[in-house]
């Protein structure tokens, strides 16, 4: 039996015709990721490949960590689709950014925000610096270094260089765990450690260090050192 395209759909099952008439909530996440990738392949339309996709990767979250090249090898995906997906996820995380112009950012809670939808779409490990100003306002946040974290990889003067060129007032370093735990190794404490003590000489202040991991029921989904009372 032939699988209906798109258009030969009935208008109230058709992703934009739905979106049109009640608004984006009302879609599906199958249906959004339809949206975005405009068409289907042989013997499935747009939706039943949103289908797959999601099928294959469990959710968006999963979706956003797979690289263009990865996306595209896939069965009715291509290049042309990889990166509008790729360019989507993008421009989500670059609007959840914006939010934070003029908002302080002087808690895990606020740091948390601004970036864990990012950093848990990522397979591996990403050092950031947020650079403030002298009200705790964002100037940029900085990669440091990507890959698997340690002392080497994330030495205290490339952390803190960011810091001097842009003449941030305080920073606050982040690092994802992708495993979802959210809880510091030695390293971690070792090299917040240093930090703490470079800070003091450098007159910089280091807000906190805040690790980024999975959210889940009743848990915030990360650490923060500060909280920990492991910072001053």
């Amino acid at each position: 039996m032939r699988t209906p395209t798109i258009h030969e759909l009935p208008p109230q099952e058709r992703p934009r015709e739905k979106l049109l008439t009640r608004g984006v909530a009302a879609l599906t996440d199958a249906e959004i990721l339809a949206i975005l990738i405009r068409t289907g392949t042989r013997g499935w339309n747009a939706v039943q490949l949103a289908h797959q996709l999601l099928e294959r990767y469990g959710s968006l979250a999963q979706i956003a960590r797979a690289s263009v090249s990865e996306l595209a090898r896939l069965k009715g995906m291509g290049s042309a689709k990889a990166i509008q997906l790729t360019a989507a996820f993008a421009m989500g995380t670059r609007l959840a950014a914006e939010e934070f112009g003029a908002e302080p950012l002087d808690s895990p809670i606020a740091i948390h925000r601004l970036l864990a939808h990012e950093l848990r779409m990522l397979d591996r490990e990403s050092l950031r610096t947020v650079l403030l100003d002298t009200r705790y306002r964002l100037i940029a946040v900085q990669e440091v270094s990507k890959g698997t974290l340690n002392e080497s990889l994330a030495h205290p003067r490339e952390i803190f260089k960011p810091a001097i060129t842009f003449s941030a007032y305080a920073i606050v370093v982040v690092h994802n765990h992708p495993s979802g735990d959210p809880r510091p190794s030695e390293a971690d404490i070792r090299l917040t450690r240093r930090l703490a003590e470079a800070a003091q000489l450098l007159q910089i202040s280091l807000l906190d260090h805040v690790i980024i991991g999975a959210g889940q029921t009743g848990q915030p989904g990360y650490f923060s050192f500060k909280e920990a009372g492991l910072i001053a």
